[in-house]
């Protein structure tokens, strides 16, 4: 058993040993075979890096040879540039020798020149001073001769010359003034219609109602009250008079010189009729609610207006009597809209004049202030005017303004006549005011009237809405000086006695015909016979 062990342990061992040896001859053939293809693989490599070698080496070449051309161009083309260079210098250096001997030579020319000047100076004192010598001799020699003074020749001289220069002096001054005579009516007709076109504006006509119409007879009857007691008690409260009218007996009449008290009393009795409240405490406040609107309507009116025209600073006490004009009319005119028109256009005006723009609207807004308390202290609008313009420290443009504007005083201001002229722009232009129907008739009647009453007149009409007046005269009685002399009397006679808006024409007509007809006679005497 032993043996057998110990025989197949040198079997395994003679198989191992056996196995290496075919193991190593085995690696010996790879290896033998991995030299074989180590060597073949290295001349390859050879033959490549040879090949690579020969394509570089003769690309460096031929790169080298480029360069060496291209370098070679180089170079010639800095040589010339160098040849250009240096031609260029050469006939700068050329310039500059002939410049120099130019100098040179100026420079010698001036050396002699100034010798001949020192020369001329010389010669030229020399007459002077003899020049000096002969007028002194020919001064003392006129003054021998003359028996006159050489400051009181002087003094005849300029007292001549003075004579001289005021005459010229007249004649430009005339030729001026007659120029400006002709030029300056075109010019303000410019400027004036200019103003017209760029400063008024057609507002809709704001009537002032003075009444207010009832919506049926339960209205009028709760208005009334007992024994008229609501009536009476709007009238207490209001300061006003209401009145029913005769013949439309749903229609009642605010009767007041005060414009706030009616528009107070308007609104008050408007809004008693919407609530269908009225007893005294609806009353009471209807007349309080009103009055606190319209307070706050007048200041918002004022300080708008003052905003609006860009006049700067204003007093909150002169706005608020500003925005009572709202409810003031003239002519049919609204008052605030009349200042705020005079008040552009006196703006346009001085602005073309070279004025002062923010006093001239300032002024043409104020101009009519005294108007919204005339009613309530006594003094014309002019002269209320100037004292609320005074209180409320304006400038004395602007109260010279107001004073001068209706030709009350005398104007200090060019801005006082760009306020007149702007006024009455406002208040002539076509449109701009109105009046009743019955003061229309009057007035036309007035005018007839008073052109009646001149002797010699034979009848008169007014014409063109009150606008021109035609009278006929009698030509046996009035000749061509009188007929000039009687229009100047109505015109005058007009101006004093009526009030009017705009311009009158006055026109006098004075017509003579001499008539006779050829024939008649003979016909008579042939009946005759």
């Amino acid at each position: 058993m032993i043996l057998i062990i110990g025989l197949a342990i040198i079997a395994a061992v003679v198989a191992g040993v056996a196995g290496m040896k075919l193991e190593q001859k085995k690696h010996a053939q790879q290896i033998e075979q991995a030299k074989q293809q180590a060597d073949k693989i290295i001349e390859n490599a050879k033959s490549d890096a040879q090949s690579v070698k020969t394509e570089v080496i003769n690309e460096g070449k031929q790169r080298a040879q480029e360069y060496r051309a291209s370098m070679n161009e180089e170079l010639d083309s800095y040589e010339a540039d160098n040849r250009t260079r240096q031609s260029r210098i050469d006939q700068r250096n050329h310039g500059i020798e002939q410049t120099k001997q130019r100098l040179d030579q100026m420079h010698t020319n001036l050396a002699e020149q100034q010798v001949e000047l020192d020369e001329a100076k010389n010669e030229i004192k020399e007459l002077t001073d003899k020049q000096h010598l002969l007028e002194t001799e020919r001064k003392v020699a006129l003054q021998n001769n003359a028996k006159l003074s050489y400051e009181a020749a002087t003094e005849q001289i300029i007292d001549q010359l003075k004579i001289d220069l005021k005459r010229d002096r007249d004649v430009e001054l005339r030729y001026q003034n007659d120029e400006a005579k002709v030029i300056a009516p075109k010019m303000a007709r410019r400027i004036a219609d200019d103003a017209i076109q760029r400063g008024p504006v057609d507002y809709p006509r704001e009537h002032v109602e003075h009444s207010v119409v009832l919506p049926d007879k339960g209205t009028k009857q709760k208005l009334l009250g007992r024994e008229n007691t609501n009536l009476r008690y709007i009238e207490t409260l209001t300061g006003v008079d209401i009145v029913f009218d005769r013949n439309e007996p749903l229609m009642l009449h605010v009767v007041t010189s005060d414009p706030l008290r009616r528009e107070i009393a308007r609104t008050v009795i408007g809004n008693l009729m919407v609530t269908r409240q009225i007893n005294s405490q609806t009353i009471e406040q209807q007349v309080e609610t009103a009055s606190t609107n319209l307070m706050t309507e007048i200041r918002k009116t004022g300080e708008d207006v003052a905003t609006g025209l860009h006049i700067g600073f204003v007093h909150p006490d002169e706005m608020k009597i500003l925005g009572r004009l709202k409810y003031r009319t003239s002519y049919g005119q609204n008052v605030l809209n009349h200042s705020i028109e005079v008040a552009k256009i006196a703006g346009l005006l001085a602005a073309e004049f070279g004025l002062d723009v923010q006093i001239a609207k300032r002024a043409g807004l104020f101009h009519d202030i005294g108007k919204a308390i005339d009613h309530d202290v006594d003094g014309t609008h002019v002269e209320l005017g100037v004292q609320i313009a005074e209180t409320y420290g304006e400038d004395e443009r602007v109260i010279n303004s107001i004073a001068s504007h209706h030709g009350d005083v005398d104007v200090t201001t060019p801005i006082a006549h760009l306020v007149a002229a702007g006024d009455s722009i406002s208040g002539g232009r076509p449109g701009a005011r109105s009046e009743s129907v019955e003061e229309y008739i009057n007035r036309l009647r007035s005018l007839e009237k008073i052109a009646r009453q001149q002797q010699g007149v034979k009848d008169s009409f007014a014409i063109q809405a009150g606008r021109e007046v035609r009278v006929m005269v009698d030509p046996n009685k009035v000749d061509d000086a009188k007929n000039q002399e009687l229009s100047k009397q109505i015109k005058d006679q007009i101006e004093d006695e009526l009030t009017y808006p705009g311009k009158i024409k006055v026109t006098l007509i004075r017509s003579f015909k001499a008539v006779s007809y050829v024939g008649a006679d003979k016909k008579k005497k042939k009946r005759r016979a």
